[in-house]
């Protein structure tokens, strides 16, 4: 069974710092594309972050400049560094990924799909 398992969230001040964390574990292939989403009180579920395999980071404008992802393929995991966070961060932060997976058909043939998986959230909570 694939799947994502974020930490690092809590309750932190206006301008203080966070580093969130997803792993990975099960029996996969690769990961594509991952990614961080949000989702506040009353509010849609937004990506935040993403960065494909190999490629560029890209970002919702609100947090540019404040917050960074960045992948470790050798760990399966992915982070999510958030500085200067203000009151309106205040969400619980989903991790998103792209699992590459592999089977054996009747034939024998190896084939490859692509399954998507959520993590469980972790809540961040900026207040003084």
């Amino acid at each position: 069974q694939v799947q994502l398992v974020e930490s690092g969230g809590g309750l932190v001040q206006p301008g203080g710092s966070l580093r969130l964390s997803c792993s990975a574990s099960g029996s996969f292939f690769a990961i594509n594309g991952v990614a961080w989403y949000r989702r506040s009180p009353g509010k849609q579920r937004e990506q935040v972050a993403s960065i494909p395999f190999g490629g560029t980071p890209t970002y919702v404008d609100s947090v540019k400049g404040r917050f960074s992802i960045a992948r470790d393929n050798a760990e399966d995991a992915v982070y999510l560094y958030m500085t200067n966070l203000k009151p309106e961060d205040t969400a619980v932060y989903y991790c998103n990924a792209d699992f590459v997976l592999t089977s054996y058909d009747d034939a024998g043939l190896l084939s490859y799909t692509v399954s998507n998986r959520w993590g469980q959230g972790t809540q961040v909570t900026v207040s003084s």
